[in-house]
């Protein structure tokens, strides 16, 4: 293993520049040549590969996106494609390729090793849908990004005595909105796993009203359904004036938080090592507060749950 490279795939999620900063610079630090990749399997296939240096990284830990940018790739689905991004990884010498991104950009890396290619991923996306690892990478910012908009919108909400529909990211993953409502003290969490009651959610807006509550904050997960509808609905029902906000892309931006910059800073570390080991198709991870890395197959054979307890608590602590 003399020269790898790196690149990001899919939604940029905080964190991202701190992984490709740790590829980099331990990567040099091991004796690798290390190149970038832009736009994804996108720039992988049109051949936009440079090579980057300790200086290349510097000043990015700090910020959100990713300096490598992304781009979605409809033809790395395509047979034709694959075989483009092999070639090109072959014209430049490149004996590994580390990827981060979601599991659309884990797929492209299963299909690359099994064309040959030793490949690494790593986990960057805030909808944390991975279900090999606890964590991934910009989901701990997105939550907090979150966190601060219901903040905001409570002191509005409660001025006013309504009602406040939040949508947030997360595509069929309701982990944002479930951690968010928790910390954020929601009086209902609406998740994909767990869809709703309409009338059971009328219901418990108009009985917080009867105890006094001011406001009622509602976290809506973006893969059950829209707010403004949402929001509409329960409007009719208990007369009391609702309010929907849409998060939207907000919760990509930002800096990332510590936590992010750590956790992409030890993957990106451990993938390196696993190169220099020899391994392919593999993905790392953390569990249980270790990092792990596991077969890329098996990674994406799980299926993402929700959390019961902290489900529960939400429910619990609402009332």
């Amino acid at each position: 293993m003399k020269k790898i490279a790196v690149l990001t795939s899919g939604g940029d999620a905080p964190g991202m520049n701190a992984a490709i900063r740790a590829v980099v610079r331990y990567g040099i630090d091991k004796g690798l040549k290390v190149m970038g990749v832009r736009r994804g399997y996108a720039g992988l296939i049109n051949g936009e590969i440079f090579e980057m240096t300790r200086h290349s990284v510097s000043d990015i830990i700090h910020r959100g996106g990713t300096i490598l940018k992304t781009a979605r790739c409809e033809e790395m689905k395509t047979e034709e494609g694959r075989k483009k991004a092999v070639n090109v990884l072959n014209v430049f010498g490149i004996d590994g390729l580390i990827i981060i991104g979601g599991d659309g950009s884990f797929k492209g890396a299963q299909v690359l090793s099994k064309l040959g290619v030793a490949t690494i991923g790593l986990p960057g996306t805030i909808d944390n849908d991975l279900a090999y690892t606890d964590v991934t990478i910009g989901f701990d910012t997105a939550l907090n990004t979150v966190l601060d908009a219901i903040n905001k919108i409570r002191d509005t909400s409660s001025s006013h005595e309504r009602v406040s529909v939040v949508e947030v990211m997360g595509r069929n993953c309701g982990d944002i909105a479930l951690y968010s409502s928790i910390a954020g003290g929601a009086e209902k969490v609406i998740i994909p796993e767990k869809g709703y009651d309409l009338n059971d959610l009328c219901k418990t807006i108009l009985e917080g009203k009867r105890r006094g509550k001011l406001h009622n904050l509602v976290i809506l997960a973006e893969g059950v359904g829209g707010a403004k509808e949402l929001a509409s609905k329960v409007e009719e029902i208990t007369g009391i004036e609702s309010r929907a906000t849409v998060l939207g892309h907000i919760q990509r931006g930002g800096h990332p938080s510590s936590f992010d910059r750590i956790l992409a800073s030890r993957l990106g570390a451990r993938a390196v090592d696993l190169l220099i080991e020899g391994k392919s198709s593999r993905v790392v991870g953390r569990r249980d507060g270790a990092i792990i890395d596991m077969d890329i197959d098996e990674a994406l054979s799980m299926k993402s749950e929700v959390n019961e307890e902290l489900y529960e608590l939400s429910r619990i602590l609402s009332y």
